[in-house]
Order: structure tokens, then sequence, then C-alpha cells
């Protein structure tokens, strides 16, 4: 378990023939069908109540032209949108894959697949007796994202409990504790449909001895400390696991065979990770399969449109914010000049798109004679920080000032966090791809609970994005942004 891991495009599950499925995993899998064909239910049902209720609003609010239409007019308006979301959810992959990094893709859905069937809709309804209210549709466009996540984070809770009690649930050893072993291991966490609970990590590496490896989340809320191996039958029985996934690559034959006959002794199955390593020019994706957060070498495009909804976006919200935070702005300026005087600002080199150097703008939280270029401070007791400083950090106010950055277009409102230079010299080439999109002011990794180590230590979050990034991913984010400064998450 010490070989190098791999960036891997698949994970081949039951690899070898004589792993038959167990009586556990067929009842997990009746298990998943019956919570899916719940879940389209619950989806169709929750479109249905969301335009009844925009109707209600639309007349309570009294919007618009005030136009009456029969029950059974709106019904069937919200038949038709529950059908679309339901058919737009299915061909997104919404009922087969697992939770994504930071359920972050779930948000996206809720977001764009409603106003997908909304803008579906419009032609549809020409076809219909008769056209329904536009007002009420973009009421809908609000209720529905709104409606779907509660529903969504409803029934999640649902398969937790029922889980819980034992019903469509498989115990899971990951086999390796690098950074493959935790994408999987939250893929999981992140995926309470999938019925795989993590129980063990085990990896016979001295590196990890004694360590812990934790969930990729907003809160380092699940670890689990890292087993010695080993994988034995009596290892496997003692966690009473079901199946074992081996999260390393180019693991030598006879360990191979140590771990598929523990597995076949103890009656478990196993799950291979394999593929080539990413090569030059090649970005990395990050691939559902069978709910396991796995990556794959792919030609990164250029999608113009996104682009320019993106930069328009960037410019006008960070125009808005500034203007409606300035007395904000003017009110910091004033306690940093009483606290520590001048200069009010810090500025630094950073590097941007394709490495390109700009000057980054901060509220000044160091003394004036901390060093200029540095890692940044973990602990908010470091000597370097004032008292003013400390403040603005807790409440990260010390970033707004870059919404002058994103103004000019060194940065954006979404992306990943642009580093100082001597870090992203000692860049490997896993670590450059970072390097293909404009940095942000947020995103994934500063969500997470990893925000407290270094950012390229923990590659994977800004690799995800830049994969599957959206204008309504940025969206998201920015959405999970706002309850973040708002709960302190």
């Amino acid at each position: 378990m010490s070989a190098p891991e791999s960036i891997a495009p698949n994970l081949i599950a039951e690899r070898l023939a004589y792993f038959p499925p167990t009586a556990k995993s067929n009842a997990r899998g009746t298990f998943r069908t019956v919570m899916t064909c719940t879940e389209v239910f619950a989806d169709f049902a929750a479109s249905v109540l969301s335009v009844c209720a925009s109707y209600y609003l639309y007349f309570a609010l009294q919007i618009g032209k005030h136009l009456v239409y029969p029950l059974k007019d709106v019904l069937v308006v919200g038949g038709v949108v529950g059908l679309l979301i339901v058919l737009l959810l299915e061909r997104d992959g919404a009922y087969t894959g697992g939770g994504s990094l930071l359920r972050i893709r779930e948000t996206e859905r809720a977001v764009r697949v409603p106003t997908q069937a909304l803008l579906l809709l419009l032609p549809i309804t020409f076809l219909l007796s008769r056209t329904f209210s536009r007002a009420a549709l973009l009421i809908a466009l609000i209720v529905l994202p709104i409606v779907l996540l509660i529903q969504k984070h409803i029934f999640l809770l649902v398969v937790r409990v029922l889980h819980a009690k034992g019903y469509g649930l498989e115990r899971v050893m990951i086999c390796g504790a690098g950074q493959t072993g935790r994408r999987i291991l939250s893929a999981l966490l992140h995926s309470p449909k999938l019925g795989l609970n993590p129980v063990a990590v085990v990896d016979d590496n001295p590196v990890h001895m004694g360590s812990y490896m934790f969930e990729l989340g907003y809160r380092r809320s699940h670890g689990f400390p890292v087993q010695s191996g080993p994988i034995t039958p009596a290892l496997l029985k003692a966690y009473r696991c079901d199946l074992i996934v081996v999260a390393v690559s180019n693991l030598p034959s006879e360990k191979l065979d140590v771990i598929t006959m523990a597995a076949k002794r103890a009656g478990a199955r196993v799950a291979f990770l394999f593929g080539p390593a990413a090569q030059e020019n090649h970005c990395v994706e990050f691939i559902d399969i069978d709910g396991l957060l796995l990556t794959s070498a792919t030609k990164l495009a250029q999608r113009w449109p996104y682009t320019l909804a993106k930069r328009f976006v960037d410019f006008t919200l960070s125009g808005l914010l500034l203007l409606c935070f300035s007395p904000l702005l003017i009110a910091i300026i004033l306690l940093i000049l009483l606290d520590s005087g001048r200069p009010v600002f810090f500025v630094q080199q950073r590097v941007g798109k394709d490495g390109r150097l700009f000057d980054m703008f901060k509220f000044r939280s160091m003394h004036t004679k901390a060093p200029q270029y540095g890692f940044s401070p973990t602990d908010s007791r470091d000597p370097r920080i004032t008292r003013m400083g400390r403040f603005l950090r807790r409440t990260s106010l010390d970033e707004l000032p870059q919404l002058v950055n994103v103004l000019r277009g060194d940065m954006s409102l979404v992306g990943p966090r642009p580093e100082m230079p001597f870090i992203v010299k000692r860049y490997n080439f896993e670590q450059r791809q970072r390097l293909q999109v404009v940095p942000g002011i947020t995103g994934l990794w500063q969500l997470s609970a990893d925000r407290a180590f270094q950012i390229h230590e923990n590659i994977q979050y800004d690799l995800y994005y830049i994969r599957n990034r959206s204008f309504f991913m940025d969206m998201s984010i920015l959405i999970h942004t706002l309850f973040f400064a708002m709960h302190g998450v």
C-alpha cells in the first residue's frame, strides 16, 4: 500500500470473477431501487406542490394581470413541470450517481434543473388549452429550487434513519490512506443513497501509522484512525466488512493476492482501482462510478458562453458589492488606522491564470514588520497578526478589497485561490492544473475544513471545480458561501 497513487479513470467493482453478489449486496440493491422510486415520486410531488404554491403567491402578492385558472389547469402545469424535472434529473444522473464534493453538485442541480424545466415549459404551454401566467412561472423559478433543496434534505435524513435501523447498508473497508482513499471515503460518506458505510481505513505505509483520515467537507466531523495492514480475514470479520475498496494503484501482485484471498475467506467483495497517470496538457476529471469519486485525464474545453456570463456577473456583482459595502469599508479603514496605523492595505503579488502575476489587495491584518511573502498564519494567536487583524481574518473581511481585483479582471468571485510565486514554483504537474482558470475569492477549498491548511496540499477541491465548473455551479458556491459566512461553518 506504499506504492504511489495515480489518477484513476475508473473503478472496476467485483474485479475477480469469483466474487459473486452476496445476500447483503442483493438486499442493498433492492433497497436502492425502492428508494430511487421513492425519490422520483418525491421530486415529482415537490414540483407539483411548488407550482401550486407559486400560483397562490402570484395571487396573494397581486403580481401580473391576476388571471384566474381552474385548479385542474394548475395541476396539469405542475404535472408537466414535475415530469420535465424528473426527466432532466434522470438525464443528469441524479438517481444513479453518488454524492458530490461538499454536495455542491446537488445544490447546482436544484438551481439549474428547474430553470431548464421552466424554459422548456414556455413553448409547451402553447400546446395546452390555455397558456399559463408568466409571472407565476417566474415565481416558480424561485420557489422550485427552495422546495427541491428542502425535499432532498428530508429525503436523505429518512435514508440515514433507515440505514441506522440496518436497512440496505453494507460496511466498507478502504485500503489506502492517501488522497485517493480520502476522496473515496468522502464520496461514500456524502452518498447515503448508496448504502455503503465506511467503517475502517487500512494502510501498511509507516508514514500513515497512528494518523487519522478525515473526509473532505465543511467540518472534520468524520475521521477514521488508519489501521496497520495487512488485511486479513480476522481483521475483516472484526469490522464486519462486506466490501473492500482498494484505493491504491500499482500494488504488487502478491499484495493483491493477500487482499483478494482475505476477502474471499471472510465472505466480502472487492473493488479495485486501476488507471494510467494523467498526461501533459490534460485536466483531472472526477467521475462518480457506483458512488465513488474518482478521476480521469481529459482535455479541458474552452466554453466561451460560460466565460462571458461569468465575467458579466463578476463585473456587475463586484461593482454592486463595493457600492453597498462602502460604509463598512470606510469603517474598517478607520479601525485599522486607529489600531496599527498605516498602511491600511496589504498588496502582494499572486499568480493568476496561465501563470500571470498580478497585485492582490487585502486589508492589512499583520504588523508592518512581518515579511511580505511567507506562509499565511494558521493560528489566530500568531504574534504577526494585529488585534484588528484577528477580527478581520476571523470574519474574512480582510478579503473585501479583492472585489477591486474582480472588477479589474485579475480575479473572479468564484475560483481557485491564487498563491504566491515562491509556492507556485514548487508545483508539480497536478498542482499546475489550478493555473488553467481565473483565480477567485471563494471556492470549494475556501468553504472546506481544509482551508486551515496549505492550498496545494488539498488540490482535489480545485481540480473538482475546474472540471465541473459552470454558471450554475458558480451560483451554488456563492449560495454556500453566503450560508458559510452567516453560520460560521
